[in-house]
């Protein structure tokens, strides 16, 4: 197998008679049939804003949810929080994560965030390290990572480009933070959000950019001379910097 094993990622189980009912009242996007592949969604506050992204892949008799290391004990918490009496299991497993951008190997799965980003196959820990530059794919794409620009209880889906990235569904039923999420998307313009910048100079992630003195946003993942950023549309444009860097939007 042509990939890597990814060594930050939880894969949970969720079984019994209602989890597709008990999912489907949660996330943001429409859950997928057995055979259907994988889909993109996160879990959102009643505010609307991010607590966790997560890959979910329906089987005849479980519902596997692929998420970060970093974020799984909490996802699991809160989860358990919205069973009540629902008959649901949610169950850590042992599975392994690998990913790759080479053919897919037999069981493998298309990531749906962007076809730049490979393949996802679910099976033991055993896999190969390919060494693929997974930033400078994002940054190309404007793809936002768990825990760099994805940030818990602070960031908004669609400024994170989750329409773009297929991980909300517009037209399925009600869900957590549905409300506030469809009113950013049918009655306002998005004022901030990410989009990739080119940057000539020295500047590290976390550098405030500015112009004509003004904020502006913020440099989150670099890769070379191109970053993401957290912008303010109405004040982005001509004569940007982070630092001693200048930064300019980069052609779409």
């Amino acid at each position: 197998m042509s990939g890597e094993t990814a060594r930050d990622r939880t894969v949970f189980a969720i079984t019994g008679n209602d989890r597709v009912h008990f999912l489907q009242g949660l996330v943001s996007n429409e859950l997928p049939e057995p055979g259907a592949g994988l889909v993109y969604a996160a879990l959102l506050t009643p505010q609307g804003k991010y607590l966790a992204d997560f890959f979910l892949l329906a089987e005849d008799d479980r519902i596997l949810l692929d998420v970060a290391s970093s974020l799984a004990s909490g996802l699991s918490k809160r989860l358990s929080m919205y069973k009540l009496r629902a008959d649901v299991t949610i169950t850590p497993t042992d599975l392994a994560v690998h990913r790759g951008l080479a053919t897919p190997p037999a069981g493998a799965f298309a990531d749906p965030r962007h076809p730049e980003l490979g393949w996802r196959l679910y099976g033991d820990a055993a896999g190969n390290s390919a060494e693929i530059d997974w930033d400078a794919i994002r940054v190309a794409h404007c793809i936002p990572e768990t825990g760099i620009e994805l940030l818990p209880n602070e960031t908004f889906i669609l400024e994170a480009n989750f329409e773009a990235l297929h991980g909300v569904d517009f037209r399925k039923g009600c869900y957590v933070g549905q409300e506030v999420t469809a009113r950013m998307k049918h009655k306002t313009e998005l004022r901030k959000g990410f989009a990739t910048v080119a940057v000539s100079g020295a500047a590290e992630p976390g550098t405030p950019i500015t112009r004509d003195g003004k904020a502006v946003g913020t440099l989150f993942t670099r890769s070379g001379d191109a970053a993401i950023a957290y912008l303010r549309f109405d004040r982005a444009g001509e004569n940007m910097v982070a630092g001693d860097a200048e930064v300019t939007l980069a052609a779409t």
